[in-house]
């Protein structure tokens, strides 16, 4: 199926409920398996997921622990990244938009922002500064508003309900033992389905679920690069001079700390930052400004220096890369099929979760849109392969970059690898300057274009004609483009 037929079929499919046959349709459907999916966890994986699944399924049930709020926009201990650093790729915008028509105007007009990286950061990648080079959107807005938008788009749809508060304890086997046929929830209750999505996350129980009815358990492919994020809200300060969005100062091998500052809703911005570790961020109020200023530019330090503090620092990290291979299990039961981060979850620095999520619903619509719900539970072994082959590229985008570091945990990098890793670093150089490489490097990051594009002949000839850069270049304090606050004072004045 081709994007357009996809994008039609999720604009004009499962926007409406099935038809009733008379008064006591609704309950005697709560009989059946045959028509219900039930999805595990709302978080962005799972409510996409239950989008798509209402396109062939008369009723989606999402099953998640926590108790959720349409009324405010407030953390939830699901996600609890949330209270770090986000973006939404231009891809991951893109889909979801057809997916769910309306959704980013609705973030916008509640304080979201669509921005171009990196012509509106100041950003100090391990090269150099990128100057005004194009790049890709990005949408940055708190997770919980993203969370809330996304989620009540969804139950838009009367196909779709959600169920708060509850917790799963298992999958149900059907009689045959080859298939599930619902799961078991932790107060003894059982629901029934015709197919079961696990989009729990990084917490997924999903391995010793499937060991419970007789399946294997995946192996697992690791990378810890032993990230550390340090978190905290500041107001954002009144500067009309102030002509960026966003700070971004890149770690490196032999700085391995780094930090990034973005504006949210609330007029607010979020500050995280980085470090591997022994370099991991502290925690600690009066340390979180000194850790700020030992980066590789005072960028980010003198922007956050005289705000004011909306929170005190928070700590994330759980950030090691983790693919469970269930798409390489020759032994897979029919009905049950596992999403997201419960399937492969990557160092969030990177930003690309929400993305990949989005990617993995689009996958599944493509292999669902001419399915029925038997179809569907017979296919789950397909419907798995394909939706995890979509995280190939950000898992090596993620590990190729996090094995640069001494401290990572995981498989040595091969010599294709470590051949890579110097091609890119040159890449990266580049795209600091060069319009067209930036362009292609950003389709690439934003996973908007494949990663193919950086090894054509024309690119590889751009990439190799500029001058090799030294292991550790030096960098200026700010870029040629946007000097310190003094000057910027100074011109104000003058």
């Amino acid at each position: 199926m081709d994007d357009d037929a996809t994008d039609n079929h999720l604009r004009t499919t499962g926007t409406h409920a099935a038809p009733h046959a008379g008064p006591h349709a609704e309950d005697q459907a709560e009989d059946r398996a045959g028509d219900h999916a039930v999805v595990l966890g709302a978080g962005m994986a799972g409510l996409l997921a239950a989008r798509v699944l209402a396109m062939r399924f008369s009723r989606v049930t999402v099953i998640e622990r926590d108790e959720l709020s349409q009324e405010e926009t407030v953390f939830r201990p699901g996600i609890p990244q949330s209270r770090h650093t986000h973006v939404l790729w231009a891809r991951g915008v893109e889909l979801i938009e057809r997916m769910l028509p309306g959704t980013t105007g609705k973030l916008l007009a509640a304080g979201a922002a669509l921005v171009e990286s990196p012509r509106d950061f100041l950003w100090l990648s391990p090269a150099d500064w990128f100057g005004p080079v194009p790049g890709a959107r990005v949408l940055l807005a708190s997770r919980e508003l993203l969370d809330r938008t996304v989620r009540t788009e969804v139950l838009r749809n009367p196909r779709v309900r959600i169920r708060g508060g509850a917790t799963v304890a298992g999958l149900v086997a059907g009689a045959d033992g080859r298939t599930v046929s619902g799961v078991r929830l932790r107060d003894g209750e059982q629901l029934a389905a015709r197919l079961v999505v696990d989009a729990t996350g990084r917490t997924s129980k999903a391995p010793a679920w499937l060991t419970d009815i007789g399946h294997p358990a995946p192996a697992v492919t690791r990378y810890d690069s032993r990230l550390g994020y340090s978190s905290r809200y500041f107001e954002m300060p009144d500067d009309p001079a102030r002509s960026w969005q966003g700070v971004y100062v890149q770690g490196r091998p032999d700085l391995p700390r780094g930090g990034v500052l973005m504006p949210l809703d609330g007029n607010r911005w979020l500050v995280t930052l980085v470090g591997n570790g022994e370099h991991a961020p502290p925690v600690r109020e009066e340390e979180f400004l000194p850790f700020a200023r030992s980066l590789r530019s005072p960028a980010l330090y003198d922007a956050i220096r005289d705000a004011v503090p909306l929170s005190a620092p928070t700590a994330f990290r759980n950030t090691a890369n983790e693919w469970r291979h269930y798409e390489r299990l020759e032994r897979w039961p029919a009905g049950f099929v596992v999403l997201g981060d419960a399937a492969c979850r990557f160092n969030p620095v990177y930003g690309h979760g929400m993305t990949v999520a989005a990617l993995a619903a689009e996958a599944l619509a493509k292999e669902i849109r001419t399915l029925g719900p038997e179809q569907i539970a017979a296919a789950s072994r397909r419907i798995q392969r394909r939706t995890t082959a979509v995280v190939a590229v950000p898992w090596q985008i993620a590990t190729s970059e996090d094995m640069r570091y001494a401290v990572t945990e995981g498989p040595p990098a091969d010599r294709a690898t470590r051949i890579l890793q110097r091609y890119m670093a040159r890449v990266m150089a580049g795209a600091n300057t060069d319009p067209a490489i930036a362009a292609r490097f950003f389709g690439v990051l934003s996973l908007t274009r494949p990663p193919g594009i950086l090894l054509d002949p024309v690119t590889m000839v751009r990439v190799l004609s500029k001058p090799r850069l030294p292991d550790t270049p030096e960098a200026t304090a700010y870029p040629p483009h946007h000097g310190p606050p003094a000057e910027r004072g100074a011109r104000r004045s003058a």
